[in-house]
């Protein structure tokens, strides 16, 4: 074997420069020591002497022979089901060198995904790296800076005895340090990446590369990088099969019942259950169908309670704060709430600084409940319910291997959790829409008869979630058929787009301007109710002053303006022109938007200036005691008038519920039998010549008379019972 891949370098020396061909070796020779079963079988015809491809890069000539030894397939072979299985559209020749290879790596990784343990083959993550790195330099018109390179990715792995690399146990940007040369771009990671569907998905590919890339500056993955992502996501995948053998008797999984996580092992970090005033510390695990809380009892873990979450039963999931015997202390905790439990139960994460335990936590969560409203309202079945959870179940396990591997927490917009993405993005449903359209095409029943690594493309999708969870040996669904030979036709392809990754990249422009928007937001929020009351009434300064020359007009200083005033709102009603203010004021603002926008474009938006009074940390705490003062002497007068609207209406006082009966016997005669336009023109008399030198006088009699006859009235009774604690410890 070795030197048949001697002789397959002899055959590359006329592409690939001495610097490039000494990588080559060294990766052929490493390769050697940790050969694949799949290799050891390989006819020689497949790969005795594969032949460079003219179009193609010498290192992407590199990549495509590897993948043509994976597959048992000539290079030239691989050509040819390229040339006559895709459209015209992929081969273009600006385009041929990149789709290529992109459909030998799609091919490649499909093969290699079905081989046990795939993720801990150091191979793999050279290979797929190698990939991304060819993506970027195709062609060989356009590879000068990557055959300059002195080694490839597969030089560039430094471990320990532990099969870590030594650079991580300092710091990973040390690690990157080391050749910034070797490093891929987000376009390369987003079309490579996917193929496998254990590594990344389409919907959350940018914001997988965005948080292996949060600590670069320049923003670029490098190799270091991805290979501990990937190690990390085979020990979390690893530690749940464990985890799952060993918690099967204790929780009574039902079938297809995988456990994603578990929290509360540690003595020292227990998880907490509030329901009420009692609080009992345990064991919380999550699987994809409900959460499972283990009260700690003496020495041994209690019966643990199923908490629902694949039913329907108006599950609500949202951070609450907690603390001892019901207090609101904390801001470490998720509350459950469904039908199926009598209060709200309380799942507290104690840490000693910050909640990223319950903001882990609470993501987890709402991602399996989403994920299961996604199916109930698409009504979906069987293979395609499985489908969606094993995408749930393979975002949870990269989400967790990202947290554990760089201490990474999502944002809103950034999350690694596709239900929950769609759920926050700008055009997230269209996403979920997208989604379920190409759910119903799934083709579970493919056969090696059907379909094979060499046919042409067939219109239904497989199931590519669930596959690669069962390839992963975990069991969601017992009836979906996993030839080893089928070719998966995912959510990838070569040189084309399917319309679930257009819209995903539109949401993510959406999102852009989203989060601009949100930026200059976050800039204008201010502390301080002092602060905030001067912003709102600069704010409101014109409708301010709007207001207050109607309060003159109707104090009648000036009887002469007054007068006008009044001729012209009365003229203006009996007329009915008043059906056409509102008309009117929304063409004027219109007319001034389209006068800033034609002459103030391209011109920064000049900050609004705003003097904030200058009170001291004591100033503001007065502030904000008569500010409260004032709500609740609100919140009584309110109350007291409700209490006697309530006794008027029930007659507590017979002579008062009289006069009310006349007056809205009268009221209705009059909505009956008068036009409205009059009735609104005599509403207007009244309140805006009260003030009428001639009329003041009366006016001000009816208002005492009027005050006093509502200050007879009575208040109803209300009586304050005081609750009886009655509270039982409940499981």
């Amino acid at each position: 074997m070795e030197n048949l891949k001697l002789g397959m370098l002899d055959q590359l020396d006329g592409f690939l420069t001495k610097n490039h061909q000494k990588t080559l070796k060294s990766l052929f020779r490493r390769s050697s020591s940790t050969k694949s079963s799949g290799e050891d079988d390989s006819p020689s015809s497949a790969s005795d002497s594969p032949k460079p491809i003219p179009h193609l890069s010498p290192f992407a000539n590199s990549v495509v022979s590897r993948c043509s030894k994976i597959l048992r397939i000539p290079t030239e072979q691989l050509q040819h089901h390229f040339d006559t299985q895709l459209p015209e559209s992929v081969k273009e020749l600006l385009t041929y060198a990149r789709n290529f290879l992109e459909f030998c790596s799609y091919q490649a990784l499909h093969v290699v995904s079905g081989r046990p343990d795939y993720l801990s083959d150091k191979e793999f993550r050279h290979l797929t790296f190698d990939m991304m790195l060819a993506w970027e330099s195709p062609c060989a018109e356009n590879n000068k800076e990557l055959n300059k390179e002195t080694a490839s990715s597969s030089n560039l792995e430094v471990e320990d005895d532990d099969g870590w690399s030594l650079f991580y146990s300092s710091s990973t940007n040390m690690a990157v340090q080391v050749d910034d040369k070797k490093t891929v771009g987000p376009e390369a990671f987003a079309r490579i990446a996917p193929g496998c569907a254990a590594v990344a998905d389409i919907i959350t590919v940018h914001n997988l590369y965005d948080s292996l890339t949060s600590t670069s500056g320049h923003h670029r993955l490098h190799f270091l990088v991805y290979d501990k992502y990937i190690r990390s996501l085979d020990k979390v995948i690893k530690a749940s099969k464990s985890t799952l053998a060993s918690s099967i008797g204790n929780l009574q999984l039902a079938e297809g019942e995988i456990i994603l996580d578990v929290d509360g092992t540690v003595p020292t970090q227990p998880v907490l259950k509030h329901i009420g005033r009692s609080m009992w510390p345990g064991r919380l695990s999550l699987t994809n169908s409900a959460l499972y809380f283990e009260s700690l009892g003496v020495g041994l873990y209690d019966k643990a309670v199923r908490y629902d979450l694949a039913t329907d039963m108006k599950q609500v999931i949202k951070p609450e704060m907690t603390g001892p015997l019901g207090t609101r202390l904390f801001d470490k905790a998720i509350m459950y709430k469904s039908t199926s439990v009598e209060e709200p139960v309380h799942l507290e994460f104690p840490e000693f600084k910050g909640n990223s335990r319950r903001d882990y936590w609470l993501d987890i969560c709402l991602e399996i409940l989403r994920a299961h409203r996604f199916i109930q309202k698409n009504n979906l079945k069987e293979i395609q319910k499985s489908e969606v959870l094993a995408r749930a179940i393979l975002g949870i396990w990269r989400y967790r291997a990202v947290r554990e591997a760089f201490h990474f927490f999502s944002s809103h917009y950034k999350t690694l959790l596709a239900f929950n993405l769609a759920e926050s993005l700008p055009g997230g449903d269209s996403i979920l829409k997208t989604l379920s359209s190409r759910l119903v095409i799934l083709n579970s029943s493919a056969s090696q008869h059907d379909v094979s690594p060499h046919s042409k493309r067939q219109s239904k999708l497989s199931p590519i979630s669930l596959i690669a969870v069962t390839q992963l040996g975990f069991i969601l669904q017992k009836e979906v058929n996993l030839d080893g030979e089928v070719i998966i036709v995912g959510e990838v392809c070569a040189g084309e787009s399917n319309p679930l990754e257009m819209v995903v990249k539109q949401s993510l422009l959406d999102t852009g301007r989203a989060e601009a928007a949100q930026a200059t937001v976050d800039q204008v929020k201010v502390d301080g109710i002092d602060t905030n009351v001067a912003i709102m009434k600069e704010l409101l300064f014109p409708v301010i002053v709007l207001a207050n020359h109607v309060q003159r007009l109707a104090s009648w200083e000036k009887p002469y303006k007054s007068t006008v005033f009044l001729v012209l709102i009365c003229f203006s009603i009996i007329r009915g022109w008043f059906s056409y203010v509102l008309p009117s004021v929304c063409v004027c603002v219109a007319v001034v938007m389209l006068w800033c926008r034609h002459f103030n474009r391209g011109k920064p938006l000049e900050p609004f200036r705003i003097t904030p009074p200058h009170n001291n940390a004591v100033e503001q705490l007065l502030s904000l005691q008569e500010a409260i003062t004032q709500v609740e002497a609100l919140l009584r007068a309110g109350n007291i008038i409700l209490l006697k609207i309530r006794a008027l209406l029930f007659a507590v006082l017979p002579q008062a519920t009289d006069k009310i009966v006349i007056l809205l016997v009268f009221m209705a005669a009059t909505f009956a039998f008068v036009p409205l336009r009059y009735i609104i023109l005599l509403v207007f008399l009244e309140a805006f010549t009260r003030e009428m030198p001639y009329r003041k006088e009366s006016s001000d009699k009816w208002v005492r008379r009027i005050r006093e006859w509502w200050v007879r009235i009575p208040a109803a009774p209300v009586q304050l019972i005081k609750p009886e604690d009655n509270k039982k410890k409940k499981s």
